[in-house]
């Protein structure tokens, strides 16, 4: 039930934040991996290849401007932990 409301909540429209220029899936994905989530959960969860996460991960870095998996970690879990808890 958790996991199904973070996936409904839709990012808040109106402020400048990177973050809303994911796609949905782009921004499932990241939210996922923030929280702690790994490329094999990620794809079984959302019914997707490894390598199809991979590739939204690595679109994610770009829209982000990250330089690497670890900072792309960093900032989700960031995110995910200054989310309030319905969100």
């Amino acid at each position: 039930s958790h996991i199904l409301n973070n996936l409904s909540a839709r990012r808040p429209r109106g402020s400048s934040s990177p973050i809303e220029r994911l796609t949905d899936r782009e921004f499932e994905v990241f939210q996922l991996i923030g929280q702690g989530k790994g490329t094999r959960e990620i794809a079984a969860e959302l019914h997707l290849s490894p390598r199809t996460v991979d590739v939204h991960r690595a679109h994610i870095k770009e829209k982000l401007g990250l330089r690497d998996v670890t900072a792309l970690i960093r900032h989700a879990v960031r995110w995910v932990e200054t989310r309030p808890e319905g969100e």
